[in-house]
């Protein structure tokens, strides 16, 4: 478990590195979203990954890296948006931003180290396509419970939905590297 917590934190601190460069670009602009419009740039880019993982021509010359990283930011950004209300301005400096996105990462890493003692690490003996449906499944779900005005009977809440997108995404981050180190295609 080591092992998977230096490569968690590694690619954390890229998402982290991203998520403060494009805020000191636009600042919190992204406050004002409400939380379907955080799903669906969500959705966006899983369906981009899908669909990079079954065609045979990419027109646009970006990988899928990039866009699992958007996952995990934007998840990040929905697991703020509920703890803290829509903004109708952009209301956070950097320092508070990376301040609640760190606590938001140390919840979700919680939740990660947990669920990998309890399931033995499966997850890596997965195939990135599948941890890509996951994420897809887990987003249409999140829809639904939106659809119902945040209403559930017996299921857990956005918030879970989303903490499972970002580590779903971190593991296919990680076996991606994997198979890179190895000379593997990663797709």
């Amino acid at each position: 478990m080591s092992q998977t917590t230096k490569q968690y934190d590694g690619i954390i601190a890229t998402c982290r590195a991203l998520f403060a460069q494009k805020m000191e670009d636009y600042g919190s602009a992204w406050r004002i979203l409400r939380l379907p419009s955080l799903t669906d740039q969500i959705f966006i880019k899983a369906q981009r990954i899908r669909g990079l993982q079954q065609n045979s021509e990419q027109r646009v010359a970006e990988g899928d890296v990039p866009e699992f990283i958007g996952i995990i930011n934007y998840c990040i950004m929905a697991l703020i948006q509920l703890e803290k209300g829509i903004a109708k301005q952009p209301d956070l400096d950097l320092e508070e931003a990376l301040k609640i996105y760190d606590n938001k990462v140390r919840e979700t890493k919680t939740l990660m180290e947990n669920k990998n003692h309890d399931y033995g690490e499966a997850w890596r003996d997965m195939r990135i396509s599948s941890l890509t449906d996951l994420i897809l499944q887990k987003l249409l779900r999140v829809k639904q419970i939106e659809n119902n005005s945040g209403k559930t009977l017996v299921s857990e809440g956005i918030d879970a939905n989303y903490q499972d997108m970002i580590n779903y995404a971190v593991f296919a981050l990680i076996l991606k590297g994997e198979l890179a180190e190895n000379g593997k295609n990663t797709m």
